[in-house]
Parts: structure tokens; sequence; C-alpha cells
């Protein structure tokens, strides 16, 4: 394995820099979209001309490319392919079709798209993005074929559910580390995350979805494989597919939970017994236990395990190219970070006399759009705001809360080709890039737009 690669000192300015990664965008933008040449080949092309062009050291180039690329991979592979089993199995075996047709006879035709939306709400609270997103595509499906229409319509307020989850609220590790470094009370942040975060879902993730919905006609894609009608007497009750839905969700929490109470000294953190739950609960081990778990309890007469066998491994087939192109644009990503153009450009906004809150929203938006991760845009502002906010008086525990979001919302905003998600749910939903950039980017923008209009707001009255 390859050593990290050490930091880089910036071979230019921050205008310069900002130049090459414009024309880096745009440059992928025409090989993919004009010369229609692969994602993949393009993402990797293209890192590797930035790489050359920013005068990242002959020596540590690969270790530059390599490193994003499989800093990626590690989060995202094992989640999206242990995901895509589990989605398979509830998908051939009619778990998906039971589910669907429970939230639909619960809350009618009209108001599906907004059931999965509170659903996804409620899974996302421990469950990271992509992980939540894959385990609930073949449910989202199910009601899509159902109904038909746009698959966009009822996606969409899913994928915002989970974003806006994974960016606002604690114990996701974005908004934990920007309330550590800001000394923001934890449990205040939840209850203010989730205060700002749903109606913030309501407003630029369900509505928008709905309207996105009736403006791109996309068809529900075949990416999760044949979809074959299962008799009613074969499908599992509805009861056991949400126990499979619920189990990585108790999994996760398990861990979360332990390392909050570890964290402020309840629990030791160090003793065995927690260390051994806590292994439960990782995403990968949770999600590996749950594909476990549906293979036994979801079987029936039609399917024994050797027929398992081959729809476990149909559902990789599929998903082995969003992988990698996931994987090809945490590359570019890294590559930009490498550069040192997200750090050149924040401290050069960082000294213009805004606000400290608006001054936060602009630093974690140039970040996020210079480098592409959500995270890293979200940890490192906080880490670079720290200081002025340790310097600004009168700041109350609401203000370094509402901070702590604004930051998560410039975080959020403008994912385009150096975000792996923007990748993940371009390719899952079949997308073109143009079409993604028309709508995942633009939902993606809203939520973090309206999202620190409202944080920008309590911290006003408050």
């Amino acid at each position: 394995m390859l050593a990290a690669a050490d930091p880089v000192q910036p071979a230019y300015g921050t205008v310069t820099l900002l130049a090459i990664a414009v024309a880096a965008v745009l440059v992928l933008l025409v090989l993919i979209i004009k010369l229609k040449l692969h994602a993949f080949i393009s993402l990797v092309l293209v890192s590797l001309g930035t790489a050359l062009v920013t005068k990242i050291p002959l020596g540590d180039l690969m270790k530059t490319l390599l490193d994003g690329f499989g800093g990626t991979l590690a989060s995202v592979a094992l989640l999206v392919g242990l995901g895509a089993m589990i989605g398979r199995l509830l998908e051939v075996t009619g778990g998906a079709q039971v589910l669907a047709d429970t939230l639909i006879a619960r809350f009618g035709e009209k108001r599906a798209p907004l059931a999965l939306g509170i659903a996804s709400l409620l899974f996302g609270f421990p469950i990271f993005f992509d992980a939540g997103l894959v385990v609930m595509l073949p449910i989202i499906f199910s009601v899509a074929r159902r109904f038909g229409g746009s698959v966009i319509t009822y996606a969409f307020p899913a994928a915002g559910a989970f974003a806006v989850m994974h960016a606002f609220v604690p114990p996701h590790p974005g908004p934990v580390a920007a309330g550590e470094l800001l000394g923001a009370d934890m449990g205040l942040l939840v209850i203010v995350g989730l205060l700002i975060g749903i109606p913030t879902w309501f407003i630029a993730s369900y509505l928008y979805g709905q309207w996105a919905g009736k403006r791109f006609n996309l068809p529900v894609p075949a990416i999760l494989g044949e979809v074959r009608d299962v008799p009613a007497d074969e499908r599992p009750s509805f009861g056991l597919v949400l126990s499979i839905l619920l189990l990585p969700l108790v999994l996760i929490f398990l861990n979360t939970g332990l390392n909050t109470l570890a964290t402020s000294g309840v629990v030791d953190g160090d003793a065995t017994w927690v260390q051994a739950l806590r292994l439960l609960g990782q995403t990968p081990v949770a999600l590996l236990i749950t594909v476990l778990a549906a293979i036994f309890v979801l079987r029936n007469r039609k399917l024994d395990l050797a027929s398992i066998e081959k729809v476990c491994n149909d559902a990789l087939a599929p998903v082995c190219a969003i992988i990698l192109v996931t994987g090809a644009g945490g590359m570019f990503g890294g590559v930009l970070r490498a550069s040192g153009i997200g750090e050149a450009l924040a401290g050069s906004l960082e000294a213009t006399g805004l606000p400290v809150i608006v001054a936060a929203f602009v630093v974690a938006t140039a970040l996020r759009v210079a480098q592409g991760s959500a995270t890293v845009a979200l940890t490192t502002t906080a880490g670079l705001m720290a200081p002025t906010v340790a310097a600004t008086s009168g700041l109350s525990g609401m203000d370094l809360v509402c901070i702590v979001i604004a930051i998560a919302c410039g975080a959020t905003v403008l994912s385009h080709v150096n975000d792996s998600g923007f990748w993940l749910v371009g390719r899952f939903l079949g997308m073109d890039e143009k079409t993604t950039l028309k709508t995942w980017t633009v939902m993606e923008t809203l939520i973090g737009v309206v999202g620190f209009t409202l944080a920008a707001l309590v911290s006003l009255v408050l």
C-alpha cells in the first residue's frame, strides 16, 4: 500500500489556482458531454492533467491520485456493494413490493413521495447518505413503477432527506467535528439541526422534487436488475421487511450512541465490551450482518441458497461501474485538495470582514466547490473559523450552533463533478451528467441556501 502523500505547498496564487480548477471542470464536462468519453476515463485523465498543471511533485503525484481514489472507495465500495445486495434481495423476494404497498395503503398515492421522504429522514438519523440511499432504492423504484411518472418525483425527497440529515444533524461526522471545533453544545446542535433541517428538506427537497419530476421525465432505471412479480403467498410479511430495514439502523445507532456516551465520559470508551458493540455498529459491519440476516429470513420455497448466491452476484455487476466512477470522482477531488486551492481561497475569504455566520457559509461554499467533499469542507471550515469564533465576543450557545449549521449549508451547495455523491446519485438514477447538474446540483444548492437562511434568521432572532 502506498503511503499518504505529504502536504504540498501551492505552486500558484489563489487566482491562478482557481482558474486552473475552473478549466479542469470545463475540460471534464467537454470530454464527457460533448466527446462522449466514458466518465471514468475522463475523470482519471483530467485528474492526472490537473495534478501536472498544479505542479504536484512527480514523486507525490501517483500517491495523490491513488489516495483520492482509494480513500473514496474505502468509504463507498463496501457500502454500495452490501447495500446493493440488500436491495436486490428485497426486490426478488417481493419485500420491496410489500413495503411499497404498505406505504401506499397508509399514505395514499398522492402522498407516496412524502412518505418515502419521511421514512428516509428517520433512517437517515444514524445511517450515512450513500448507505441509506442504496438500501432505500428498491422501495423507491417499486413505488415509482406502481404509479408511473418520473423517478425524480420519488427519489429526490428520499435522497434529499439523507443529504440533510448527513450534513445538519449529529451523530454524523461532519456536524460532530465542526461542533467540537467551535465548542457548540451537541444536544442543542441536534435539536436545532432537526428544527432547521426538516423545513429545509420539505422546501428544498420534497417540493423541489415534485417540481423537477414534472420537468424531467426519467423512467425507473434497471440498475438493480430485472423485476419479477412475486406471488402474494411467496412475499415476506411487512414486519419481516421492516425488521431487515431497521436492523442496520439499530446497529449503527448503537455505535454512535456509545461513541457519544464515551465522549461525554458516561462509559469507558476503551472498555472491550464498548469497542465490541461499536464494531457491530460500524456501517460496513452493520450492513454485512443485515445481508446475512436477509439471506436467511427472506428465503422462500423458490429461492434456495444457490439461487440467493446468484442474486447477490448479479447485484454487484451493475454497481461496479458506479463504484469506479465514484472513486474517480474522489480522485479528482483529492487532486484539487492537494493543489491547495481550497485553503488558499478560504484563507482569502476569511479576511473579508463579513459577519461570522456569513463568512462561515461563504468559506464552506468555496471549499465545497473547490474540492467536492462535503465532510472535508465542513471540518476544514470549522478549523479555519475556530480562531475567529473564539475571538468574537458576545456569541451565545445558539449562535455557535447556527454557525455550525451555516458551515454545513455551505458544505452542501453546488455538488458537481468533483463530488463523489454527484456520480453516485446520477448513475443510480440513470441520469446523464447534464441532467444531474440541472437537478441534483440544483437541489443540493437549494438545501444549502434555504438552510443557511433559516440558520441566519434563528441566530438573528434568538
